[in-house]
């Protein structure tokens, strides 16, 4: 499995060093892997993609205007 997203390096000049030296000389922690489930991980994508179009066409026209205008409310509100 691949790694999951590098850690972010300190910015304080003094941790970055001790850092960079760890890391060169092999004492820098181990990197995670990703642990989860591939076949959860496709699965997860595919309902997310369809998500907003599937619940979109089960609205009303009524409802859906309804949504509509609380979001440019919140959208808009001071």
């Amino acid at each position: 499995m691949k790694p999951t997203k590098k850690p972010k390096r300190p910015r304080d000049p003094n941790q970055l060093a001790a850092a960079v030296v760890a890391e060169a000389v092999g004492d820098a922690p181990p990197e995670e892997l990703d642990t989860r489930d591939p076949a959860a991980v496709s699965l997860g994508r595919r309902g997310g993609l369809k998500g907003g179009k599937a619940r979109a066409e089960k609205l009303s026209p009524e409802r859906r205007k309804e949504i509509a205008k609380k979001a440019n409310e919140a959208r808009w509100k001071k």
